[in-house]
This record gives C-alpha cells, sequence and structure tokens, in this order.
C-alpha cells in the first residue's frame, strides 16, 4: 500500500526545494542517474554477507522468503540494499569479507552485522559487535580501491571481477549505521549517558565520509537510524522502560531521535564543505515507525511481535535467537518463523522482515523522504566548470 505522507512532510519537502544545497560550481543532474556500482558501508540493515563470511552465517529460516536458504542476511530475504541494486539495474551486492564466488564488477559490500560507528568495547569472537566498525570498513575500502585495480592491471580471469577505476567516482555510496552503537550503549550505561555519547558517534561518522570523499566519492546516500525502542530486543531488556502510544520504549526512541539530528546536521556540514558532491540524508526512521504506530493501514500487523523467535509478549529471547536450536520441555526444537512474514514488520526482534524492507525503499526511493528531496534514481552529482 502507498505511503500517504501528512501535510507538513509535503511542506518540509517543498520548502526543502526552496533551500540551496549547491554552490555555483556544480550542477546536480535531475535525469536519471547511470550508477555502475554501488559501494555500502554499515551494520545489518545493509549485511549481504559479510559477517557470516568472517565468523558463524545465519541458520534457516533465515532466507526463507525470497532466497529458499540462508543468505548471509538477518531476514527471512531481501534488505533495502539490495532493493536499491535491484531498482538501479545492478546485481546484488558482494560482502568484502566473502573470499568465495564473489563478483565486485559492480561494487562491493563493507557492511558486517553488528558493526557500529565507533571503536566496540566488546568485540566478537568472546564480545557482542562486530570488529569490522567503520573506520575498518573505511580501511577496506581503500585497500580495495587499490587493490582492485592493480589486480585489473595485471588481467587475468580475476580482472573481469573488479570494477573499472571510473566507476569509484561515479557509483553511489550508501551508508546505514548506528543502530548498534546506541544499541551497545544501552545495555553498559544509562539512557542519559547515551545520548551524551552521541555526538562522539556523529563525529566519528562524519570523519569517515569525509575520508571516503577524499579517495573520489560524489554521491552519498545516507539513512538514519530506526526506532530502535520498537525492536524487541530493547523491549525485553527493559521491560519498564515507558511506552508511548505505539507500545514502543519511548526513552530509547528518543536518543535514536537526537541521534538522527545531529546526523542531519552533519550532513548538512559535509555538504557545504565539499559542495562538488551530493549528500543525501534519508529519513527510514519515520517510515519504520509508521509500521509501527499504524500497521493496519499499510497491511501488517502485529508490530511489536518478531516473526521468527521463541518466548514472551514479543516472541524474543537472546537465548533463542531464529534458527537455534534449543530444548523445550526435554525435547530440541528449532527456532522457527511465522507462517505469513509477508504481513510482519520485526524478523527477530532485532531486524525487519523483507516485506517491511520493500515497504521502506519503495517510499524512500521517491524522495519524498530525503533531503535534498531527490529521488533515488537522481541521486547524483556532475560537475562542470562555470
Amino acid at each position: 500500500m502507498e505511503f500517504i505522507p501528512s501535510t507538513t512532510i509535503y511542506l518540509i519537502t517543498l520548502l526543502s526545494f526552496s533551500m540551496p544545497f549547491a554552490t555555483s560550481n556544480t550542477i546536480f543532474d535531475f535525469e536519471n542517474c547511470e550508477f555502475p556500482a554501488i559501494f555500502n558501508f554499515g551494520d545489518s540493515n545493509s549485511d549481504t554477507g559479510g559477517l557470516a563470511a568472517a565468523f558463524t552465517p545465519p541458520n534457516f529460516p533465515n532466507g526463507e522468503t525470497y532466497f529458499d536458504m540462508p543468505a548471509g542476511r538477518y531476514c527471512d530475504g531481501r534488505l533495502i540494499i539490495d532493493f536499491i541494486s535491484k531498482s538501479l539495474d545492478l546485481p546484488y551486492l558482494s560482502a568484502y569479507l566473502n573470499s568465495l564466488g564473489t563478483n565486485f564488477t559492480h561494487g562491493a559490500n563493507f557492511a558486517t552485522s553488528s558493526s557500529t560507528i565507533t571503536l566496540p568495547t566488546s568485540i566478537m569472537p568472546n564480545g557482542e559487535y562486530s570488529p569490522f566498525y567503520l573506520g575498518v570498513q573505511y580501511e577496506q575500502f581503500l585497500r580495495f580501491k587499490a587493490r582492485s585495480q592493480l589486480i585489473r592491471e595485471e588481467g587475468g580471469i580475476f580482472a573481469r571481477l573488479m570494477p573499472r577505476e571510473e566507476y569509484f567516482e561515479k557509483a553511489l555510496y550508501t551508508f546505514d549505521i548506528g543502530q548498534n552503537d546506541l544499541g551497545a550503549g544501552f545495555f553498559s550505561m544509562s539512557v542519559e549517558e547515551v545520548n551524551a555519547s552521541v555526538p562522539d558517534m556523529i563525529n566519528a561518522f562524519s570523519t569517515n565520509a569525509e575520508n571516503i570523499y577524499h579517495l573520489g566519492a560524489r554521491s552519498f546516500w545516507i539513512h538514519n537510524t530506526g526506532p530502535i525502542g520498537c525492536l524487541g530486543y530493547i523491549l525485553v531488556g527493559f521491560p519498564t522502560a515507558e511506552k508511548d502510544v505505539a507500545g514502543c520504549a519511548k526513552p530509547y526512541n528518543e536518543v535514536a531521535q537526537y541521534f538522527n539530528h545531529k546526523l542531519k546536521e552533519s550532513v548538512f556540514q559535509l555538504r557545504r564543505d565539499f559542495p562538488a558532491a551530493l549528500f543525501t540524508y534519508v529519513d527510514v526512521y519515520s517510515l519504520k515507525y509508521a509500521l509501527f504506530s499504524e500497521p493496519k493501514t499499510y497491511g501488517f500487523e502485529l508490530p511489536l511481535v518478531a516473526c521468527c523467535g521463541y518466548g514472551n509478549l514479543y516472541n524474543y529471547s537472546s537465548g533463542a535467537v531464529c534458527g537455534a536450536t534449543i530444548a523445550i520441555n526435554g525435547t530440541q526444537k528449532t527456532v522457527g518463523s511465522c507462517d505469513t512474514p509477508s504481513v510482519r514488520v520485526v524478523w527477530d526482534g532485532e531486524h525487519y522482515t523483507e516485506a517491511a524492507n520493500k515497504f521502506i525503499f519503495d517510499q524512500i526511493s521517491t524522495g519524498v523522504f530525503s533531503d535534498p528531496p531527490v529521488p533515488l534514481k537522481m541521486a547524483c552529482h556532475r560537475t562542470a566548470d562555470l
């Protein structure tokens, strides 16, 4: 079902059109772009197999809806980044860390599940978070750009699996990261302390975005973070938290909103500092929250309840994750999924279903939820000497 934005959103969009976002020496080409590649940075919201290649891959029923098997994604099917790739007539992104059957001709995915913007204090395999935080993802991209061109120069069977040199400037650079910085903070400090640490997270994000710009990136598509207080692992972890009208943990969502406010400020600053690039800020928070607050309007049900999980009101338990084998009354059973993931919002208490991801993509691709309000297929730049 089509998402109908409010009058307020329309007014914001119209006002955004009137606000300058480029200097006079940059032309933004509002014809459809020809993105030859995508380079993605992020966490599990856009991981297409990075963590699965480095550590333990997700089990079935992950992947059941689209791939009919686990495909390195913590989802029943495709992620927003998959729909972005498909809409641009590009193949699904291979994970940079995956050494088997990968093809980087049209880009690479540096995202890994459990990744953070800042260096985590609890790191896998003994801890909870990915060692491939955003700073490491930048270093991997730096190495990938140089090494891929050496391989192309050498020729041979692997040369055709690498992107052309000119693709790096023409590519779309996508970002979806920050949820785990907040989540890690909530389980180790107070809500107020997490809120106070947000500026450091955003400064680290800006530094890495700037570094990637200096490597040739010119088209940035940056997602804000979602309503973390609506996810099962927060609702179960903090059962006494104040709830809003949608049943979400209000204080935790307020921190996410503050994170998004500071992220938007940083994107505006990047835009001012580097007018030769197009930095697009994308509001996925509003769309995700709409699925929790008005699920029936958009064809969903039981928005707070995980489709794949076990136990309690939210069908989520950290000791019985999706696809795990657990003992129930002395019998070994696999944690399975619900009958109709196509009408569910949350997949496993931490991630979204393919249906939710598709809904979100369909809306953000129009540009209505972007600043500047440019559709995905037009979110590129073209410089010229004036």
